[in-house]
């Protein structure tokens, strides 16, 4: 049985927003506070330039394509109802203005059209039993199943040894879970900003970032299997 979701470290993601502090920054906003414009340019236009980046030929062309954004945001702030999280609202506008560049440009394409290497099975089969096992029909075989690593991997991420390795095997990614997976891991995007910036629906958004996740974890295997997977030790207890 495969598990549905196999979990990796790849970067500390920001923490999910609470509705009441994003209704207090949406007030603050309205007032003019310029602390709290300076508190989200500065916390989301990096993140905001990597999606840019996505859709558009040039680094120079994301950067326009950001300012616009700040632009029509302060614009369109008393516009804003709250149906979403403002940062939700926010990457709404960002990507419809990323797009209509990248149109201009001739690199969009549909999103759709991009790698769709998202097909068949997210673990080799052959870590697992054949339906005719006498005791656990498609379970982990004991060669295949999860071993823990030599060092917690949560802390390994931060060498630069393992972040160069996670790094690598993200750009090895399919484009489509490569994109996913960086906005949620990386940016820290919650899963409706995610569907909302790439407009595909929460069931894909959901079956990509496993799949990412499922190879960056098979990454961190391999590099911590490099002299063969950790001895099992079996606690007896009395």
């Amino acid at each position: 049985m495969v598990p549905e979701q196999v979990e990796v470290a790849v970067a500390v993601a920001v923490p999910p927003e609470d509705a009441r502090p994003d209704d207090q920054l949406v007030a603050r906003l309205r007032a003019g506070d310029p602390d709290a414009f300076v508190e989200i340019v500065d916390g989301w236009s990096s993140t905001m330039l990597r999606v840019a980046r996505s859709f558009v030929s040039t680094e120079a062309s994301a950067e326009e394509i950001v300012q616009e954004t700040w632009l029509a945001v302060v614009r369109g702030l008393d516009g804003f109802e709250g149906r979403s999280s403002l940062r939700t609202w926010v990457f709404r506008i960002l990507s419809n203005l990323a797009k209509t560049r990248g149109v201009r440009e001739a690199r969009t394409v549909p999103w759709s059209s991009l790698s769709l290497d998202d097909e068949g099975p997210t673990v080799d089969p052959d870590r697992f039993r054949g339906p005719d096992d006498d005791r656990w029909p498609g379970h982990w075989t004991e060669a295949g199943q999860p071993q823990p690593w030599h060092t917690s991997p949560v802390a390994s991420a931060i060498g630069g040894e393992i972040r160069q390795m996670l790094a690598a095997a993200l750009q090895l990614l399919p484009d489509r879970q490569r994109t996913v997976v960086s906005l949620r891991d990386i940016h820290g995007l919650s899963a409706e900003e995610v569907c909302t910036t790439l407009g595909i629906s929460a069931a894909n958004q959901r079956v990509l970032l496993h799949r990412a996740r499922a190879r960056l974890r098979s990454a961190l295997e391999e590099y911590y299997y490099q002299d063969g997977p950790p001895a099992v030790t079996v606690e007896v207890t009395s």
